[in-house]
């Protein structure tokens, strides 16, 4: 549904965009990650046609964002992350309003703004001004505008900023729901948010993408590879010098000591046999190993690896 190939952006020396491919599949929830100043929202502009790139090409639903952008513009729904809304006007009359805007049939509208309405959990808002409203409902009533034409892309940026906890599960809800019959993508610098919403990470970081893929995707490429926990009752300056002898290990870390057994968080690039590695050296040196198990290196880890490696100029 979306191609990115070679795009690159800059605003005077500022290159904010620098040469980035990407393609998002049909029904797929893509979140974009990355700290602020990455580069996200210069895409996000650049996809949904408010700027345009200075090299490159990008396409969505097949038409070009530069020689297409109305038509590309009619397949996207799109919720900025500052939201405009026109505070003095009703929730139904602002929908309408935005109908009208996006060229559906009149006789077609009423029936539009009642399926937004309740799509997106806003009946109970209807008869208010947009003022009424809380931040939630707002972002709610800017989910409803966005899907008002009922498009097959949804692009969403920095859609949960400034709601509380309770607020901020709805929305997740609520974008999962969606996810399940059209492609989306999410921008945040949030790291929950996308582990909680998407199906696949790009990250992005000084402009570049650093990483692409499922969490445990991206795992794989982070430098820190894999982690196990080992707990060995045995000498501990021996054991930490056989540990870091083994051919796949990047880092051997003590955590705590408690009658003898020594506790280890062990770093690898590929974690594959390591464990029967590790049990053959207990045998070989005599130790007594009491723990052994593999964790998943959690995104925000990967996400820290990936956005502090310097990038290549």
């Amino acid at each position: 549904m979306i191609d990115v190939t070679s795009i690159s952006k800059s605003y005077g020396s500022t290159r904010a965009v620098r040469d980035i491919s990407f393609h998002v599949a049909k029904g797929e929830v893509l979140g974009f990650l990355g700290p602020n100043g990455a580069g996200k929202s210069t895409t996000i502009r650049i996809l949904t046609c408010f700027i345009p790139s200075d090299s490159g090409s990008a396409s969505v639903a097949g038409f070009d964002v530069n020689s297409a952008a109305i038509e590309v513009r009619r397949r996207i729904g799109y919720l900025p992350e500052n939201n405009p809304l026109y505070m003095e006007m009703g929730v139904l009359e602002y929908l309408r309003f935005v109908a009208g805007m996006r060229a559906i049939a009149p006789q077609q509208r009423s029936q539009s703004v009642r399926r937004v309405v309740e799509l997106c959990g806003l009946g109970p808002m209807a008869a208010k001004t947009i003022g009424e409203l809380s931040k939630g409902f707002r972002q709610r009533l800017g989910l409803a505008q966005a899907l008002i034409h009922d498009p097959p892309i949804l692009v969403l940026d920095e859609p949960t900023i400034g709601l509380d906890p309770h607020q901020i599960i709805g929305m997740r809800s609520l974008i999962r729901d969606i996810g399940r019959e059209k492609t989306v993508i999410l921008s945040s610098h949030i790291l929950p948010e996308v582990s909680a919403t998407c199906d696949r990470v790009l990250i992005m970081s000084k402009g570049r993408i650093a990483g692409t893929g499922t969490p445990a995707e991206l795992a794989a490429m982070a430098r820190s590879g894999q982690e196990l926990l080992v707990s060995i009752r045995a000498d501990r300056e021996s054991v930490e010098a056989a540990l870091r002898d083994l051919p796949f290990m990047t880092s051997v870390t003590h955590l705590a000591e408690t009658g003898g057994l020594h506790r280890y968080s062990l770093r690898c690039e590929s974690c594959e046999d390591a464990g029967e590695r590790i049990f053959r050296a207990a045998v070989d040196n005599g130790w007594s190993l009491a723990e052994l198990q593999r964790t998943a290196i959690n995104l925000e880890e990967v996400f820290l690896d990936l956005t502090t490696r310097e990038a290549p100029r």
